[in-house]
């Protein structure tokens, strides 16, 4: 799935050699800065709002996504670290935007009872809850629990307390 993980742009003029080389040490050295901003995040509360965090995601986003398929390992993680901002600050419709980007290729690069396409569905389920979308929430928890009764096994407490979720919307 290399190929995959790693897709370019389809272009009339599709970028060099060179240019997908700089925009992976680019992508890498930008997750390497969030990775060490999130080991120091108290100085970096200090010196960064979480808007101005965001705005580096989406930057980074915008100078990778000339290069990269949204379904790229980079712009997946990219988009990660902006959902995780929006959620932060409570800010529900782009933390759920960033997620519906980001379900789609999760499902593809990860095996089918993958807990991080879990993760991902059930972040999924309670921003639509949060946003009083009943229908797309319920779907969304359900696909959750389809793929963490197999990985946890169905009496697992943690599906339990998702039932219990469904129950009380």
């Amino acid at each position: 799935q290399d190929k995959e993980k790693l897709e370019i742009c389809k272009l009339n003029d599709p970028p060099s050699a060179e240019t997908v080389k700089d925009m992976i040490k680019y992508a890498r050295n930008v997750i390497e800065e969030f990775r060490r901003a999130k080991h120091y995040k108290y100085i970096l509360c200090l010196t960064l709002t979480p808007l101005e965090l965001l705005e580096i995601c989406e930057l980074s986003l915008d100078k990778m996504g000339a290069v990269f398929e949204d379904s790229n390992v980079y712009m997946l993680h990219m988009m990660y670290q902006a959902m995780g901002v929006c959620l932060y600050v409570q800010d529900w419709e782009g933390a759920l935007c960033y997620g519906q980007k980001i379900i789609r290729p999760y499902s593809k690069h990860y095996p089918s009872y993958s807990l991080n396409v879990a993760s991902m569905w059930l972040k999924l389920g309670r921003l639509y809850m949060a946003l009083k979308n009943r229908t797309a929430g319920v779907k969304a928890l359900k696909r959750a629990i389809a793929i963490m009764e197999v990985a946890h096994g169905k009496d697992h407490p943690y599906i339990s307390e998702i039932k219990k979720e469904l129950e009380d919307h």
